[in-house]
């Protein structure tokens, strides 16, 4: 027993000194002493999986990160660089900039795009254009769950395979815990080349488990994706609990952009297979104009130099000069988002949030919670969905710019998850989301500063509780 006191001690000090050597923000770094201190044993397993800041943090360096950086020396491409749009707003041109040198990828001109607004419109575009498919069918989800879309895409992998299409497919290991082995071996037996991404094993689960591959992509042919925040599950398309259906945005992409969306699957692939380099011209293939869309994909993710989903929400809503409508439903804003809605705010640009008012996490719900009475005193305008369960993450800015995809409003999508954003520099789709977004707050629940204020003391300790635990989310 003595033993195990001094080897908790010396495990302990060396957590509180490493939070104070390389806390990434005081209220932050705060938070976690406060965990490791008051939660005996937990607490230091807690930072060692979640607290960890792995881009700043070089000791415990997980395989696949050191190899996902070699792979960026050794593979990147250097055309999709050279290909980069002149835009004539310096808005746009601004954010184009950052987001390549933040992440690698150009905007790409002459695409086509489609926004799908709800499940059954998805999953019917999806499996449509699915069956179109020639050659090859990249598929990434976080969420792969069994049920009536799950049966339906076994189907028909079934039979394009018997066709002489070749089908990859990613799941996370944790998002896709239900999806049974016995499942995954049918899968295999059809043809299908199928892995887990960041699997927990023995020697690395202390270090995988905080960082999920939280990307939805599809790439047919290499000429046609998808990508935004619905995955492979029933929930989308009928209520499963009391959460109801999961209202969700998706995109329909036709063209040279694809080129992008493929390449962040094939680094995933390769590291997930660990044996596959899709990178001959079989896989990306020289894509024909589809249209007139500018789209730019932002790939973040732990192994990333820069934290790339958090830095293009920040500068979209620095760049806002009218208005920018936010819907997310995990939205717990770290101290540098929560000053940049500040300044936009008390700048008179218009900001509006939707949320859902149903929560599928206590702790993130309340976490969220606890920013709400800062935000509508500075103006800000809340709505909360009510009947289904918002699952949405958009954001549209000035009626030019607007970006769909897997990104959510918290330190989990900003530091420790694998995210795909796409940046539409579009005014008609810009205007579309909009259009959207609006119609859904018509049908939500406004919050009201002083009612808001004045809620249960009950709720604002359950709040403040949770806001001491948003290091973890």
């Amino acid at each position: 027993m003595t033993i195990f006191i001094i080897i908790y001690s010396i495990v302990s000090i060396l957590s509180i000194l490493h939070i104070i050597l390389y806390g990434s923000r005081p209220t932050k770094s705060l938070s976690w002493l406060l965990i490791v201190l008051i939660l005996p044993f937990i607490g230091v397993m807690l930072y060692l999986i979640f607290g960890i800041n792995r881009r700043r943090f070089k000791f415990f360096k997980l395989k696949q990160t050191v190899k996902r950086k070699l792979y960026d020396k050794t593979h990147k491409n250097k055309s999709t660089k050279e290909q980069q749009v002149q835009f004539k707003d310096p808005k746009k041109a601004k954010l184009a900039k950052l987001l390549r040198n933040s992440s690698d990828f150009s905007a790409r001109s002459n695409n086509e795009v489609k926004v799908i607004q709800t499940g059954e419109k998805t999953f019917d575009t999806i499996f449509k254009e699915l069956e179109n498919a020639e050659k090859f069918i990249h598929m990434q989800y976080y969420i792969i769950e069994e049920g009536e879309i799950f049966d339906k895409l076994y189907r028909l992998f079934k039979n394009k395979i018997t066709q002489g299409v070749e089908i990859r497919v990613l799941y996370d290991a944790i998002g896709s815990y239900s999806l049974r082995k016995k499942i995954i071996k049918k899968f295999k037996e059809i043809g299908v080349k199928i892995y887990p991404i960041l699997p927990l094993r023995f020697g690395s689960f202390i270090f995988t488990l905080n960082y999920r591959n939280h990307r939805k992509i599809i790439i047919i042919d290499g000429e046609v994706g998808f990508t935004g925040g619905v995955n492979i599950s029933d929930k989308y398309i009928k209520p499963k609990d009391y959460l109801g259906i999961w209202d969700d945005t998706h995109l329909y992409i036709k063209g040279p952009v694809v080129d992008t969306l493929n390449r962040v699957f094939i680094k995933d692939y390769y590291f997930a297979s660990d044996q596959e380099l899709l990178l001959s011209d079989q896989y990306l293939p020289k894509i024909q104009d589809s249209g007139n869309v500018t789209v730019q994909i932002v790939a973040g993710g732990p192994d990333s130099d820069h934290p790339s989903i958090m830095q293009q929400y920040i500068t979209m809503i620095n760049l806002a000069e009218k208005y920018i409508y936010i819907s997310n439903p995990y939205f717990i804003p770290n101290s540098a988002m929560l000053e940049a809605l500040r300044i936009a705010a008390l700048s008179g640009v218009n900001i509006k949030l939707l949320v859902p008012k149903k929560s599928d996490s206590w702790l993130a719900k309340h976490s969220m919670l606890s920013f709400f009475e800062e935000l509508l005193f500075l103006g800000i305008e809340i709505y909360q969905q009510k009947d289904d369960f918002l699952h949405s993450k958009t954001i549209v800015m000035d009626g030019e710019i607007a970006s769909v995809g897997s990104g959510n409003f918290d330190h989990r999508s900003f530091e420790h998850n694998f995210e795909t954003n796409a940046i539409i520099y579009d005014k008609k789709i810009a205007e579309s989301i909009c259009k959207d977004f609006i119609e859904d707050c018509k049908k939500s629940i406004i919050l009201d500063y002083e009612c808001y204020k004045n809620r249960p003391l009950k709720r604002k300790l359950s709040e403040g509780i949770a806001r001491f635990f948003s290091p973890l989310l």
